[in-house]
């Protein structure tokens, strides 16, 4: 690795839930988590502040279940609880790593997880602390892409890691067309007007009406995410 110094001080870092299931149908790999926590755990101890969003769609997926006929906000409220035990999970898997880490929900569920307030967040980010954001924004209709912006906006990170199961922005889908085009670099607008599917138009107006870029890259080459903190050509950047 060319430089092992980071190049951003505070980040969200943003997973699928789908990511977490690795080489399962269903559910969270533990083998694969604990991979993740690790290099989270590198960052870390880089000096890195870390926050991080987690979907919920390995366990349930509130537009799914509205499209086979489920009321699409308790469709959602349920997709919201997903992310709370995939959080949970990520959780133990720092700790055991001796990473100190806390769940905040936008949902309140004081006996597993704490509030989520800006301030406190903040507080727990500037003493070592990950922190992993979990419901959502708390409402129905909104994504965990959403949240993710919303949270790095309201946090001050420098960028928004968005882990992928690609290497990063094509022009169409690359595991269907083997011609796609990767984009080392591209703006927001242009994301929007091309349905480059980077993440949803709402998410995308957020990042870009607070000059936060995304970084794009795939989970599942290890190192990857060390790489991107230290500034390699990893992936592609929306800004």
């Amino acid at each position: 690795m060319k430089n092992k110094e980071p190049v951003y001080r505070r980040v969200l870092l943003k997973l699928s839930g789908e990511a977490l299931m690795g080489e399962m149908d269903y559910g969270i790999d533990p083998a694969f988590i604990a991979r993740i926590a690790e290099e989270v755990k590198a960052i870390h101890a880089m000096g890195v502040e870390v926050a991080m969003v987690i979907g919920g769609g390995n366990i349930f997926r509130g537009a799914g279940l509205a499209g086979a006929g489920m009321d699409r906000v308790t469709g959602d409220h349920i997709g919201m609880l997903a992310t709370v035990i995939n959080s949970l999970s990520f959780q133990d898997s720092l700790e055991r790593l001796g990473i100190y880490c806390r769940v905040m929900s936008a949902l309140k569920i004081h006996e597993v997880c704490e509030d989520y307030v800006r301030r406190r967040a903040v507080r727990h980010l500037e003493k070592g602390r990950v922190v992993v954001f979990a419901a959502g924004t708390g409402n129905p209709f909104f994504t965990t892409d959403s949240a993710a912006s919303l949270r790095a906006v309201e946090i001050g990170a420098d960028v928004v890691l968005k882990a992928t199961k690609v290497d990063g922005v094509y022009d169409k889908d690359p595991v269907k067309h083997a011609d796609a085009v990767k984009y080392e670099r591209v703006g927001y607008d242009e994301a929007i007007g091309k349905k480059l599917g980077v993440m949803d138009t709402t998410a995308l107006v957020m990042c870009r009406d607070n000059a936060i870029p995304i970084k794009i890259f795939d989970l599942n080459k290890e190192g990857d995410l060390i790489r991107v903190i230290c500034g390699e050509k990893v992936g592609s950047i929306v800004e």
